[in-house]
């Protein structure tokens, strides 16, 4: 006689009703291929985000989640692996997911874009100082920024820079040249607020209408997500998603473009290698949803970059549904504002759809990844970007760091003429870089390379000569 069938979830519900608030499980034995990660917890506005930052800032891939949080509880499984693709072995690894995700439910929400009134301000656990920077680019402007950075005494210790459709997004940690110390004197945080506003501000276009004037915002400002996570990579790049959003990369280039711009509303991307992105929104009228759909190739991160962009456009997400496989992933969101309303104006459903589309694409930078490390002195980014601005390349995306005495820069470039970077060219710094390491990765769809052009001076040369001024100039 076969015995009754008991869910095996049942023996918990007790802890479940009564405590903890947070359960993490981590099952290396259900999957073949991949380590499930299981929450449950008392539900709160945001903390499907939270979750995924923890998940993401640990390099994790997310293949598949299943998400629910109805009657105040969320329950998540993500289907995850690591860098290498490899399921997750590492104990204190494990460990760490589990205290992290956690404590979640005891910090305060982030679920909405903090509001600072200081411009420029100085944290005091990491002692930098944290300068915001967003408004319309053009060809050099990071460039610029560096060299204004530079020629106010300020060393940057860590820069993130995106740009998308004619926007620019930026977050610098800098200290004060001479006693690298964060800099906390108003008088010259606001001789640096006016220089970069002057900077940003300044356009090469002989005009320019009202409509494009209002939509461009400058702004330098400090945030702070927590004294425990600040200046972790997944808090940058979610402000970075804000300040996107807060100077309108959704739509569209203001005006001759100098990047490719993101696709019209609910239609669908090609290039040469079949890519495709489609964001849908249609309505669930008997349970008061509104169900996104995204299709779109899949990358690291995607899972991060939306549901951010949905949290901090004030959605809830009640039910979610991920998968990726063969290069492409599908996601849909059951979500409703934070009053409980489903979207109800076709002009909400196009701007989701707008904003959605904008955050899958800013991320993704075709072109060369530029790699350099060198020895970390003042006014170093600012010598390398100027060197590649006077050779006709211009700063698309920047991941700029110092690990110990060196400083460690990823640079996108492209050619500001709109043409191919030449490789040639390109390969040519590697040969005669010096005390420069350089790394060179090319990363257009299999486009081919434009002639060599040998007239070129070579920007090895350049940018050792560059140190060697320095090195002479200091040494008197």
């Amino acid at each position: 006689m076969s015995k009754p069938y008991f869910d095996p979830d049942f023996d918990n519900l007790l802890e479940r009703i009564n405590g903890p608030t947070c359960r993490v499980c981590i099952d290396n034995e259900s999957m073949e291929d991949c380590t499930v990660v299981k929450v449950d917890s008392v539900n709160k506005q945001g903390l499907l985000l939270e979750v995924v930052q923890v998940l993401t800032e640990l390099n994790l891939t997310i293949s598949k989640s299943y998400i629910s949080s109805d009657a105040g509880w969320f329950m998540d499984v993500f289907h995850v692996k690591d860098e290498h693709g490899n399921k997750l072995t590492d104990q204190k690894l494990i460990n760490y997911i589990q205290q992290g995700i956690g404590t979640t439910r005891e910090t305060p929400s982030s679920a909405k874009a903090k509001t600072y009134t200081n411009k420029v301000f100085r944290p005091e656990r990491n002692g930098y100082t944290t300068i915001e920077m967003s408004g319309t680019d053009r060809p050099g402007l990071f460039s610029e920024i560096s060299a204004a950075l530079a020629y106010l005494h300020c060393n940057i210790v860590e820069a993130h820079a995106w740009s998308h459709n004619d926007r620019l997004a930026c977050v610098a940690y800098i200290t004060d040249q001479s006693a690298d110390t964060p800099i906390d004197d108003p008088g010259r945080l606001a001789d640096i607020e006016e220089h970069l506003t002057m900077v940003l501000r300044a356009t090469t276009a002989p005009s320019t209408s009202g409509n494009q004037a209002n939509q461009q915002e400058v702004k330098t400002a400090g945030f702070l997500q927590g004294s425990e996570d600040q200046g972790t990579m997944t808090n940058v790049e979610r402000r970075l998603h804000q300040l996107m959003l807060s100077v309108r990369d959704f739509d569209g280039p203001s005006g001759p473009p100098n990047l490719p711009a993101v696709t019209p509303t609910g239609s669908e991307e090609s290039d040469e290698e079949g890519r495709r992105t489609v964001v849908m929104i249609e309505s669930c009228d008997e349970k008061g949803y509104s169900i996104v759909s995204i299709d779109c190739r899949d990358r690291p991160r995607l899972m991060f970059d939306t549901v951010c962009t949905l949290t901090d456009m004030q959605y809830v997400i009640f039910h979610a549904s991920i998968s990726s496989g063969g290069g492409y992933a599908f996601q849909e969101y059951f979500i409703r504002h934070l009053d409980g309303r489903a979207l109800s104006t076709e002009s909400e459903k196009e701007r989701v759809i707008k904003c959605l589309e904008a955050a899958i694409e800013r991320r993704v930078c075709e072109g060369v990844r530029v790699e350099l490390c060198a020895d970390n002195r003042a006014g170093l980014l600012s010598d390398i970007t100027r060197v590649l601005r006077e050779n006709g390349l211009t700063v698309v995306r920047a991941d700029v760091a110092t690990q110990g005495e060196k400083a460690v820069n990823a640079l996108y470039v492209k050619d500001i003429s709109g043409n191919e970077v030449d490789m040639e060219f390109v390969e040519s710094m590697k040969r005669e870089m010096g005390p420069i390491v350089l790394h060179v990765r090319n990363e257009t769809n299999g486009r081919s390379s434009l002639p060599p052009r040998s007239s070129r001076f070579s920007l090895g040369d350049m940018l050792k000569s560059q140190i060697d001024r320095f090195n002479s100039l200091t040494a008197l």
